[in-house]
């Protein structure tokens, strides 16, 4: 049974899914919730996600919701089987995968997702506020230092020297940071002058030019080939 995703072929969120569930090349069937007429409040999409939102995952009867989760699993579920790493198995190797996950979700999510929504929001012509993003800028800027560390001692955040390799953590990061990127009036990520490591931007470079990113950066479609 093709595994299903509930959500919106816009959203940030689904296409965080649908971008792991290309790297694992895992058929999906999206199923589209009308998020302007509310379905997502309607009872009946609530018995499984019962906050509302979306994503949620039904795979073969499982239902899983809360974007990260399903990336887990999936990851721990297809990782093997698509010849990739994207969770390590190395106790260190994991812990620095953890660490990094840790910090997107805390650091980077919080006010990233607010400013790159704004300009999400402007592409899907649903309107723009200046003043969100003017509000949340000064704080994803402080938070870019620390990145600008990280990144001047490894290719991707949950490396080392000895470990070059793109995991999980990494692609927790899209959609929202080539937005971010892309469209800030301060390009405050690629910001060479204060940011020179994220500037160097291979790891930005190489997140927005992978394949599994270009499928979905317009849109979710339902993929069961690949």
């Amino acid at each position: 049974m093709v595994l299903k995703i509930y959500g919106s072929d816009v959203t940030t969120c689904t296409r965080r899914i649908a971008t792991i569930l290309h790297e694992l090349q895992v058929p999906f069937e999206l199923t589209k919730i009308d998020l302007k007429n509310k379905q997502n409040k309607t009872e009946e999409f609530m018995k499984y996600q019962p906050f509302g939102q979306i994503p949620y995952i039904d795979d073969d009867g499982f239902i899983l919701f809360e974007t990260r989760a399903i990336g887990r699993y999936l990851v721990a579920k297809h990782q093997a089987q698509a010849g990739l790493e994207l969770i390590p198995s190395d106790p260190k190797k994991h812990a620095l995968f953890e660490q990094a996950a840790a910090f997107e979700q805390s650091n980077f999510d919080p006010a990233g997702s607010e400013i790159g929504l704004q300009f999400h929001l402007r592409r899907l012509g649903w309107g723009f506020d200046q003043a969100v993003v003017d509000r949340n800028m000064p704080l994803f800027e402080q938070r870019l230092e620390g990145y600008n560390t990280i990144l001047g001692k490894t290719r991707y955040l949950a490396g080392d020297f000895m470990r070059q390799e793109l995991t999980l953590a990494d692609l927790f990061h899209l959609p929202i940071a080539p937005f971010v990127g892309e469209s800030s009036p301060r390009g405050a990520l690629c910001s060479r002058r204060k940011y020179p490591n994220v500037a160097r931007c291979q790891w930005m470079k190489e997140l927005s030019a992978r394949p599994s990113w270009l499928a979905y950066k317009d849109g979710v479609v339902s993929t069961l080939a690949y």
